[in-house]
């Protein structure tokens, strides 16, 4: 690369970060905030021109919020549940409802009782509920309503109210959880209405009359900059033209795992072209990235984990282990796409080698295969493309996996005098 970094090395660490949350807050993450203050410019200048995204820090909230906006967005990443162990799901959509209904009650009284909001969202989903717009939100145990499903939508507002606390939009003064079950309990519910105002950045629904058109026109709509950016025929020019392939190219290089060169609507895509490549690998440098280029596919990784919450290939759980044994087959498999039934047959040979591994499984194969899959579909090495099909990506030839079957220890008080079946990692490699 023959050009200078574009961003100062001492606010890489910042960017990864927003491009992980999209937000920094000097009370969760002060050193990051003061690197932000200290490099507002530069990072705002960054963001504003290689990648088209805004960057705006909120001095008195101590809040920086990152606005980034894809004509592709990713159906596999958002917002996840907030559990005390481990990694939560995808928020489901109904709790995104919900968390706006939440946002939008909470704008008209910034201080308000659980109980008082639960009544509020159910009064507008019940107005809105027989035109399909709203889901039917039930909170009371009635006729042809069951205690299951009241406690299913007290459920899921506690989701919902948990999503915004996280994100440190409200602050609650009493346990969450315990409010599912118990109805009485008293939970107060506090917001700031600056902090509500800065989290939506796109175009307001009203003016982009979003009802009238069609769910296939949203996206574009919503990550507009302005108005008239908004109609079909700009939304197409707009993708079409240099800048826009620019921008989406350059988009997926920092925001992906990985990226295809050749989608693009130009027949010679973005990154295809010296200049591209050139300034992907230096925005990708810049940013503390590393990428590994061939011909037909860019492999993106971060060494410091900062710039996503993905950590493949490491970890020593059953599926990952799966997905790494699936991963050592693919570059030979003799077909752009591989099948469930395909996947099952390897995973019986593993277990013809090794009885032991996959245990847990071994009445439910299946399940282990769709986990290993689903796996390897978030790190950008499979794509679906039906139920149970999965396309084969070009950066199943950058790896190269070896596995190791545990051996036996020295005889002693906790040592185990037979084999350990189960196979580990012994190392990975990611090649050119």
């Amino acid at each position: 690369m023959t050009e200078r970094p574009m961003l100062d090395p001492d606010l890489a660490d910042a960017a990864r970060h927003l491009l992980l949350t999209c937000r920094i807050s000097s009370a969760q993450d002060p050193l990051r905030y003061r690197a932000v203050l200290r490099g507002r410019r530069e990072l705002t200048d960054f963001f504003r021109a290689e990648l088209g995204w805004g960057l705006h820090i909120h001095d008195v909230s101590g809040v920086v919020r990152l606005h980034k906006r894809r004509d592709d967005v990713p159906g596999d990443r958002g917002p996840r549940l907030q559990r005390r162990t481990g990694r939560g799901d995808l928020a489901p959509a109904q709790v995104l409802v919900l968390a706006a209904l939440v946002c939008e009650q909470l704008w008209r009284r910034p201080r308000i009782s659980l109980r008082e909001l639960l009544q509020s969202v159910a009064q507008v989903c019940a107005a809105e509920a027989g035109t399909g717009r709203l889901p039917a939100f039930r909170i009371v145990a009635a006729e042809g309503v069951g205690k299951r499903q009241a406690q299913a939508a007290r459920e899921d507002i506690v989701d919902a109210i948990k999503l915004l606390q996280a994100d440190g939009e409200i602050s609650v003064d009493a346990d969450l959880d315990r409010a599912v079950t118990d109805e009485n309990a008293e939970v107060f519910i506090t917001a700031d209405r600056d902090s509500l105002a800065n989290k939506f950045a796109s175009l307001s629904p009203t003016l982009l009359a979003l009802g009238n058109r069609p769910i296939d026109q949203h996206v574009a709509a919503l990550t507009a900059v302005s108005l008239p950016d908004t109609e079909p025929d700009a939304v197409v020019q707009r993708q079409a033209s240099v800048e826009g392939r620019r921008l989406t190219a350059l988009r997926r290089v920092v925001d992906d795992p990985a990226a295809d060169p050749g989608d693009d609507p130009n027949p010679v895509g973005y990154l295809a072209t010296s200049t591209g490549r050139e300034r992907a690998l230096n925005v990708a440098s810049s940013l503390g990235l590393v990428t590994t280029v061939r011909r037909d596919w860019w492999e993106v990784v971060d060494p410091t984990g900062t710039a996503s919450d993905a950590d493949f290939p490491q970890g020593r759980k059953t599926e990952r282990q799966g997905a790494l044994a699936l991963l050592s087959h693919l570059p030979y498999h003799d077909a752009i796409e591989i099948s469930a039934d395909e996947i099952l047959t390897l995973f019986d040979e593993v277990r013809q080698d090794m009885p032991r591994w996959a245990a847990g499984y071994a009445e439910r194969l299946p399940a282990l295969v769709r986990a290993a899959a689903t796996e390897l579909v978030t790190v950008g090495l499979l794509r679906q493309t039906g139920e149970d099909r999965w396309q084969i990506l070009p950066g199943v030839h950058l790896w190269r996996i070896r596995v190791r079957q545990g051996q036996a220890g020295p005889e002693g008080r906790h040592r185990a005098t037979s084999g350990d079946d189960n196979p580990a990692t012994g190392g990975q490699e990611n090649q050119p």
